[in-house]
């Protein structure tokens, strides 16, 4: 058994082009094979298996193995989408189709950015040089940027495969890999053309995962040149610069999103952090550029891979925003916004006067208000499907924008968890998910963008703050119209990601009749059944179970796809007088609420604990 990991760990030193790693495998090795217990336990952890390709791509620790974020990992993942890819496009290409006439002598084309995370200009540029050396057009971002403007430009380019480094809000450890699917690749898998630009979905994603792992049983090379002294191919691949134009042309295209007839008020003042990531830069500059306020948090505001000030880099996070509520306070600033470190999700906090203090918005909060000020003003840009527009949030995001867009007429559409999967709603003119994503330009970038968002934000808060509206007493308005929508969670962790299953298996074994005192009147169980209005199919089934109780509450209960831990979405109900409520009534509809939430809370950690 030892003799055959060690023979794997020197398989992976063969081919590990980086020599960092290499090296740090090579003293392991070397004290493993003199007898050392904990050398010898540690490559047991970072060769007990693969890192899994999913529909988040891949996200882990950096460090050497199959099991860690490195350069030969994201070789190999780079080899196996390739493969996939011209495999797919060839099948495309015999298809008795004239559109496909076109791109039978047309060169695919990849688009990669990256983050300033640690190596994530070097995991873009050994993805760019296994597609150079297929043939490809590659088109690699010159400096870190934006995981938007990635999106964007996977579009611009009509571009097969697009590929953004980054691990998002994770730790300072981490890195990770988004794929997007674009152009002819899109269009050949997913005929009605919804999904061109959006991140991958299953089955693809499984594809992908196998191809990678066929290549890897086969050995094949993933170095260029194949050899073992850890360089690559003698010179940089030849690729297309994308350079600070495709910049400037995202923030063009987003300040053509504001209303300066209709919404003309600016007097508005805005602390700004960006969390040590990329969205400074482009950010302040947009909301300066409207015509706003803006002052950056200092110590956040340039990318720092290290994360100094913060070690979980997410503005959900307890404490994350201190800082910016700090220079709010100083600053007599109206608003905080902050991006997560790639700046696809966008926090806000207000101040609140009845608590003589600043909250942080929830997810759901910002959902809402984005969602009625869109309801307001209509699509932001004139929409490519024909049809009415329709908004949309996740399944484990609040009831209250489908309430809302039921008492105003207008579509709504609820889809599984993900900006993958809400950006496939078709005619959709604005999503949104609890974990603080959003997209008001659907049009231009098919996944969740905390940069345009943090612009139309700022419109919506000046425009209230002109009419003496807070947007506490927005929320108010909100309930006063569709109802009081209060959500929280309960997180359950395991051992280990194998024993996720077990917590949903025991529900379905056992189902609840009734939770905290009310009975399910309803239930579904997102394997075999459906979400209201969509149709059941192989890549549409989760695990995930939905209970609906006699009194409105609504729990959801999920495993996390990357984390050991089963997540339960908590969600109750309170109704209200109607639009003239005055804000009393709001307030002991919103008290009752939270205390049925919480026995809601209670409830589930007796069940689930």
């Amino acid at each position: 058994m030892t003799e055959k990991l060690f023979g794997a760990v020197r398989r992976w030193i063969e081919n590990d082009p980086d020599a960092k790693t290499r090296s740090g495998l090579e003293r392991l090795l070397q004290r493993a094979e003199a007898s050392d217990a904990s050398a010898t336990e540690e490559l047991q952890r970072l060769f007990a298996g693969r890192l899994a390709f999913g529909t988040a791509g891949l996200r882990a620790e950096l460090g050497p193995g199959p099991l860690r974020m490195n350069r030969l990992v994201v070789r190999q993942t780079a080899a196996g989408m390739l493969s996939y890819a011209q495999e797919q496009l060839a099948s495309a290409q015999q298809k008795p189709d004239s559109s496909q006439e076109s791109m039978r002598s047309a060169t695919p084309k990849i688009v990669i950015g990256f983050d300033a995370r640690h190596q994530s200009d070097e995991f873009a540029a050994d993805t760019a040089e296994i597609f150079s050396a297929a043939g490809w057009e590659v088109h690699l971002f010159t400096r870190p940027g934006p995981t938007p403007l990635l999106a964007r430009q996977v579009l611009v380019l009509d571009a097969e495969i697009g590929v953004m480094v980054t691990a998002s809000h994770n730790p300072p450890q981490d890195n990770g890999y988004k794929v997007y699917l674009g152009g002819e690749l899109s269009r050949f898998l997913e005929p009605d053309g919804h999904g061109v630009g959006a991140q991958i979905v299953p089955p693809v994603d499984q594809d992908i995962a196998a191809r990678i792992a066929e290549l890897v049983d086969a050995d094949t090379p993933s170095r260029a040149d194949g050899g073992s002294d850890g360089s690559t191919h003698g010179g940089a691949p030849e690729t297309r610069p994308i350079t600070d134009e495709a910049r400037d042309s995202y923030e063009r295209e987003a300040l053509e999103l504001l209303d300066p007839e209709t919404y003309p008020h600016r007097d508005l003042h805005v602390v700004y952090s960006a969390m040590h990531g990329v969205g400074g830069e482009m950010v302040t500059s947009l909301l300066r550029a409207g015509g706003f306020t803006v002052t950056p948090v200092a110590e956040q505001h340039e990318p720092d891979p290290d994360f100094p000030t913060a070690d979980f880099p997410n503005p959900e996070e307890p404490g994350a925003l201190d800082l910016a509520l700090k220079a709010a306070e100083a600053n007599h600033a109206d608003l905080v916004l902050a991006n997560d470190p790639d700046a696809d999700r966008l926090s806000a906090a207000v101040y609140d006067e009845s608590a003589s203090a600043w909250r942080q918005l929830s997810g759901d909060e910002i959902g809402a208000l984005l969602g009625r000020h869109l309801l307001e003003r209509g699509p932001l840009r004139p929409q490519a499907g024909a049809g009415a527009p329709v908004l949309a949030n996740s399944i484990v995001s609040s009831r209250l924008l489908e309430r809302l867009c039921q008492v105003r007429g207008v579509g709504h559409a609820a889809t599984l968890t993900g900006f993958k999967w809400l950006a496939r709603v078709q005619n959709m003119s604005f999503g949104y998910e609890e974990a603080i994503g959003f997209n008001v330009d659907p049009e231009h970038v098919k996944d969740k963008d905390g940069v345009s968002a943090a612009l139309i934000f700022a419109e919506m808060t000046a425009s209230l703050k002109a009419r003496g509206i807070s947007l506490i007493a927005a929320l108010d308005e909100i309930a006063a119209e569709a109802g009081v929508f209060v959500t929280g969670q309960v997180t359950i962790r395991v051992s280990d990601l194998s024993e996720l299953g077990k917590v949903t298996a025991a529900l379905r074994a056992q189902p609840p009749e009734e939770i905290a005192g009310s009975a399910v009147v309803e239930s579904l169980d997102l394997t075999q059944d459906p979400l209201p209005g969509t149709q059941l199919s192989g890549a549409t089934k989760t695990d995930a179970l939905i209970y609906l109780t006699a009194d409105g509450d609504r729990v959801i209960v999920r495993p996390s796809g990357t984390e050991p831990k089963v997540k339960c979405y908590l969600e109750a109900v309170a109704e209200t007088p109607g639009v003239n409520a005055d804000p009393e009534a709001i307030g002991a509809a919103r008290a009752q609420a939270t205390a049925r939430l919480e026995q809601l809370r209670s409830s589930m950690e007796s069940m689930l604990g």
